[in-house]
């Protein structure tokens, strides 16, 4: 077959119909009487120019390959060529229908949405050509009326016009910056990269399919030269590439790219049963799980791939968990990283940490190259074309095991493939891009290239401690604590308002009661003394002959103090009267009686000592007939403690308690009749 004609740009514009769903409405840049989609089988535009969601957005932008099977050239002429893959970019726009200045009758709801598709075959361009689609789509819209095509017209014809040599060589790359990628998947960026040799089934998902397109992108470019050579990518039977490659005779190392290619850069990973699809809907799915599909990169929008992982994918990287998920158990272990690999990306994330500058993510904050994207590019150049060397070394030590010693390299100690982890080796000689990269190459790669990966040697102290501090910034602790101490602070402050509030209510609920209290003795001590001096003027008023004009007066006179301390006197002299006469008893007894030993004789009752008392007698003792009475009565046993007089003071003590008592009755008696 043939070489395809250089291909010229394309545009079509996909409309989003309410009742037959997307299609294309217009094709411009093609002969009059061509239709791409037929020749092409391009009947998926419509579905990957419009992607899932994008209803959610005012603008969305989706990147997809396609198969140029260029059955007829720009004459009109048939021809028979080897197709080839192109890619698209689709700009997709919506606006109120109210705003238009001309309705078709097929513009029934609120919203109108269209895409704008542009085709071409240099991937490398779709930086610059993604701005210029976004302002032509804008100015179109502008217009209120899609009739118009002109605009888009004037945009195809500078799309041709725009292609010259010096393009070409320059690498334009795109997408989500590399230092946005390092600094979101941190060391699984170099997973990802290793994960992209090994050829496995990979899926991309995302809630905005631009991102989910530019992550894949930005993979892709950091193999140099990749981006520039993925003709055979849209479709698993194409294998152009590793028909027409051929090993270099001769290289120049002052000449970067024959120097790559000398290499055999790039290598490879979609040729023959591989597949490349930025965005893949859901309607290319029978593509995907097709036998003869061996490994793709695709990436989606639609959750429903995501329930079905476990069949579509063997690695998902999702985008809005920024998380990588290796699924399949032998790419698992192929995928682990070695101490040095760990060394090296570590020290790459760092370098990126540190200059990192929120307001603008795709630059550090230093404007130094350490950190940068081009910094960032020529270390992964620098780690392939390491392993590179080393593998060809591998292949030589292997070879020569048993040879002269001489003949290896004195400055390389052991097998320096080893420090890129020995299970990742076996896995990628495995590969459809390994056996075209060792077939394409030169046995001793190893003598331009040094066999020694950039961050070698053992694991060491510093490795670990280097470790330990990405994984304790990668906790955010300063932020958690953070937003913890504030936290806990303001519930301190808020605990002690109401701990002082509380003891405040407190301590005024017991100066309260304490104040009650004191009002409440103070109101007792005043009622108590008024009643007092009103039953002393009761008594002295009961004395004396009363009138009615006197009994009034005393009832409202106050009380005399001087009268309640007289009676108090008296009261205390009878008291003393009364115990002088208990006491010369009791010595009278103690000399006549208990002191020969008789037994003693029952004290007097208190009945005929409350009468004694009664008569006025102080001091007097009991008759001598009130005694033999006494003594007449049934005896009854004692103790000799007796003598001692306890019995005679406990019926003192009992008196004076019985007289306490009648005359506080008599009180109680008197004031209520004064009351």
């Amino acid at each position: 077959m043939a070489s395809p004609p250089p291909f010229s740009p394309l545009l079509c514009v996909v409309d989003f119909h309410h009742a037959r769903g997307p299609e294309i409405e217009h094709w411009i840049g093609c002969p009059p009487d061509s239709d791409p989609t037929a020749e092409n089988d391009w009947h998926l535009i419509p579905y990957m120019a419009l992607p899932d969601g994008a209803h959610q957005s005012e603008e969305e932008f989706s990147y997809f390959s396609l198969v140029y099977k260029a059955s007829k050239t720009h004459e009109g002429d048939a021809q028979d060529v080897e197709p080839t893959s192109v890619f698209g970019i689709s700009c997709c726009y919506q606006m109120d229908a109210s705003q238009l200045l001309w309705k078709s009758k097929d513009v029934t709801r609120s919203a109108v949405q269209k895409a704008v598709v542009a085709i071409t075959d240099r991937p490398q361009s779709f930086s610059a050509l993604r701005e210029k689609l976004s302002v032509v789509t804008r100015a179109w819209f502008a217009q209120r009326d899609f009739r118009d095509l002109e605009v888009l017209q004037q945009f195809q014809v500078n799309l041709g016009k725009g292609r010259t040599e010096s393009e070409d060589e320059r690498d334009q790359y795109f997408g989500l910056s590399l230092r946005e990628l390092v600094h979101q998947f941190k060391w699984q960026t170099l997973v990802l990269f290793k994960c992209l040799l090994l050829q496995p089934k990979m899926l991309f998902f995302g809630s905005h399919c631009e991102q989910v397109c530019q992550v894949q992108f930005s993979l892709i470019s950091l193999i140099p030269g990749l981006v520039r050579n993925l003709r055979d990518c849209a479709d698993p039977q194409m294998n152009r590439y590793a028909e027409t490659v051929r090993q270099p005779d001769s290289v120049r190392t002052s000449d970067r790219a024959s120097l790559l290619a000398y290499l055999g850069v790039p290598l490879q990973p979609f040729g023959k049963g591989s597949v490349f699809g930025p965005y893949t809907p859901l309607q290319s799915l029978d593509i995907l799980t097709d036998l003869d599909t061996k490994s793709y990169v695709v990436g989606s929008t639609n959750s429903l791939l995501i329930q079905q992982k476990d069949r579509y994918c063997d690695v998902l990287v999702d985008l809005d968990e920024n998380t990588v998920n290796i699924y399949s158990p032998s790419s698992r272990t192929a995928l682990a990283l070695s101490a040095a690999d760990r060394r090296w990306m570590d020290f790459l994330t760092q370098s990126v940490n540190d200059t990192w500058d929120e307001s603008d993510p795709s630059r550090p904050k230093t404007h130094g190259y350490v950190g940068s994207e081009e910094f960032i590019r020529l270390q992964f150049e620098e780690y392939l074309l390491a392993l590179l060397s080393s593998e060809k070394y591998h292949q030589y030590l292997t070879a020569h095991k048993d040879g002269d010693p001489k003949a290896l390299l004195a400055d390389v100690d052991g097998d320096p493939s080893t420090e890129y982890y020995t299970p990742f080796l076996d896995a990628w000689r495995e590969t459809e891009n390994y056996k075209l990269w060792n077939r394409t190459t030169d046995s001793h790669l190893f003598d331009i290239v040094e066999p020694r990966h950039p961050n070698a040697g053992g694991l060491t102290i510093e490795d670990v401690q280097r470790r330990l501090a990405a994984q304790v910034a990668e906790l955010h602790l300063d932020e958690r604590f953070s937003q913890t101490r504030d936290v806990v602070n303001k519930r301190l402050a808020d605990g002690k308002i109401q701990v002082t509030s509380a003891f405040n209510k407190v301590w005024t609920d017991i100066e309260v009661m304490r104040e009650a209290q004191r009002k409440r003795t103070e109101e007792a001590r005043a009622a108590s003394a008024a009643a007092a001096a009103t039953s002393e003027d009761g008594g002295s008023n009961s004395s004396k002959p009363t009138s009615p004009t006197s009994a009034g007066a005393g009832k409202s006179a106050k009380p005399d103090v001087s009268h309640a301390q007289a009676s108090v006197a008296a009261a205390s002299q009878r008291a003393s009267s009364y115990l002088s006469s208990w006491g010369a008893w009791a010595a009278e007894k103690r000399r006549s009686g208990w002191r020969s030993g008789s037994a003693a004789t029952l004290a007097p009752a208190p009945a005929s000592l409350a009468a004694a008392s009664a008569s006025g007698v102080a001091g007097e003792l009991p008759s001598q007939h009130s005694q033999q009475q006494v003594g007449e009565r049934p005896r009854v046993t004692t103790v000799k403690a007796a003598a001692n007089g306890t019995a005679a003071e406990a019926a003192v003590s009992m008196q004076m308690q019985q007289d306490e008592k009648r005359d506080s009755v008599q009180k109680a008696a008197d004031w209520k009749e004064a009351g």
